[in-house]
C-alpha cells in the first residue's frame, strides 16, 4: 500500500515538519535534514545518487518559509534563499524518525538478525550449481549465511580455482598477504600453522589485520581417510553465554587491546602488527566481530603486568566454553564440498590427521568482505523482490 499525506505543517518556528498520514501515524522531519537531503539536479546527482550539495552551503538553523501539499503523494517546501525543494511520500515514510522505522530501515539494510546455534547445528547445505547460475539460490544462500553465519555448498569441481568463480559471483574476492586464493595442505617449512597435520584450535582469521576478512570459503580437494574433521563454533552464541556467565571476563575480553603478529613470505614479504579486541562491541553491547587466534596472538602484550594474569583467565573461560561440547559442531568435508562462514562470527578449527609422503588432504581457501557479500545480497534481493 502507497504511502499518502493527509496533512503537512511547519512546527518550533519552522525548524521541524510535521506530517500527518492517511493511515493516521505522523511523522517528525527535522528542516535542517530536508534541506540537506533535497533531491532537485542542483543538490542531487540522481545517476550516482550522491549528494552534491556541500555542507560549507548548508545553513544548519535553517526553517521553512513555505511548505505546500500539491497531493497526496508529494509535498514542496520553498526556503528562506526561495530554493524549491520537493519530497515524494514513499521516500519520507521510508526515511522517518521514529525508533519503529529507523529498526525497520535497519533491518532492511544490513540483515542483523541472527540465529545463533551450538553442537544441534542444522548446517544448512546448498548445491554449488544452483548458487552459480540461479538468482534465487544465490540470493538464499546469502541470507541463510548472513543469518546464520554458515552454510555449506556442495558438488564443487575437485580442483583448484571454483572458490575464484565464487568470487566473481558475488564481486571479488579479498586479496591478502597468502595470495588471492591459499592452498590448506602439509608443506615443509609451513608459514602458517594451518600448512601442518596438527590439530588447529578454535581461531577466527587474519585479527592480525586492521579489517580482518569478513567471509571464509574452504573448498575441499582432497580429503584424508582419518582425521582433519573441521570444528566450528558461533562465537556471538558464546559470547552472549559469557556474558551472563562472566560478566567480568566478558568486560576484560571485551575491553583489552591484544596485540597479533605475522610475519613471512608468501605472495609477498610481510610484516604485520595489529592491536584487536578479543570481542568487539556495538554500542548496544552487542558482539559484532571475534578476534582471536592463538597461533598469531603476539608475544608482545602492551598492557600492565597486574592486569595480564585476569585477562589469562578471562580468555581461558571464553575459549573453554568455544571448546564444550554443548557448542561446538563437527563435520568432515568431502571433496567438493565448500564450507562458507562468517569470519567475524564463526570461529573454526580442525582435528589433526597423519601426514604422509604424499599430500593426503587439500583445501582452498579464499576471503570476501562482508561489503561486497552485501552489495550482492542487495543487488538480487532488488532483482528478484524490487525491494
Amino acid at each position: 500500500m502507497k504511502a499518502a499525506i493527509h496533512k503537512v505543517e511547519a512546527l518550533e518556528e519552522g525548524h521541524f515538519l510535521r506530517v500527518e498520514w492517511e493511515d493516521g501515524s505522523e511523522s517528525c522531519y527535522p528542516c535542517v535534514w530536508l534541506r540537506d537531503n533535497c533531491q532537485c539536479p542542483h543538490c542531487f546527482l540522481s545517476s550516482a545518487g550522491a549528494r552534491k550539495l556541500l555542507f560549507k552551503d548548508l545553513d544548519v538553523n535553517i526553517v521553512v518559509k513555505e511548505v505546500a501539499l500539491a497531493d497526496r503523494s508529494k509535498i514542496s517546501i520553498t526556503w528562506p534563499d526561495e530554493h524549491a525543494s520537493e519530497y515524494e511520500a514513499e521516500w519520507l515514510k521510508k526515511r522517518c524518525f521514529s525508533e519503529e522505522a529507523r529498526a525497520e530501515m535497519r533491518g532492511d539494510l544490513f540483515l542483523p538478525e541472527h540465529q545463533y546455534w551450538g553442537s544441534d547445528l542444522q548446517l544448512p547445505q546448498m548445491p554449488f550449481e544452483a548458487v552459480m547460475y540461479d538468482d534465487e539460490s544465490a540470493y538464499k544462500w546469502l541470507c541463510t549465511l548472513k543469518k546464520m553465519g554458515i552454510v555449506l555448498l556442495t558438488g564443487a569441481a575437485t580442483r583448484q580455482g571454483e572458490l575464484v568463480k565464487l568470487g566473481h559471483r558475488i564481486g571479488f574476492l579479498r586479496l591478502t598477504f597468502y595470495g588471492p586464493t591459499w592452498q590448506v595442505q602439509d608443506k615443509a617449512g609451513a608459514n602458517n600453522v594451518a600448512y601442518t597435520t596438527g590439530k588447529l584450535c578454535f581461531h577466527t582469521d587474519y585479527p592480525v589485520l586492521q579489517h580482518p576478512p569478513g567471509v571464509q570459503f574452504l573448498h575441499c580437494i582432497k580429503q584424508t581417510a582419518a582425521g582433519g574433521e573441521s570444528e566450528v563454533v558461533d562465537g556471538f552464541h558464546v559470547c552472549n553465554k559469557l556474558q551472563k556467565q562472566n560478566p567480568q571476563a566478558h568486560q576484560i575480553l571485551s575491553s583489552t587491546a591484544v596485540d597479533y603478529t605475522d610475519v613471512g613470505v608468501d605472495y609477498c614479504e610481510f610484516a604485520v602488527q595489529c592491536k584487536q579486541r578479543i570481542i568487539d562491541l556495538d554500542s548496544r553491547g552487542q558482539a559484532v566481530r571475534i578476534n582471536y587466534n592463538n597461533a598469531t596472538r603476539d608475544t608482545v602484550f602492551d598492557i600492565a603486568a597486574e592486569k595480564v594474569r585476569p585477562f589469562y583467565a578471562a580468555l581461558k573461560e571464553f575459549d573453554d566454553l568455544l571448546n564444550s561440547a554443548e557448542h561446538k559442531f563437527t563435520y568432515k568435508l568431502k571433496p567438493g564440498d565448500i564450507l562458507t562462514f562468517d569470519n567475524w562470527r564463526v570461529l573454526h578449527g580442525r582435528q589433526s590427521y597423519e601426514a604422509g609422503p604424499a599430500v593426503t588432504r587439500h583445501l582452498e581457501g579464499a576471503y570476501a568482505d562482508w561489503d561486497v557479500v552485501m552489495s550482492r545480497l542487495r543487488l538480487l534481493r532488488k532483482r528478484l523482490l524490487n525491494k
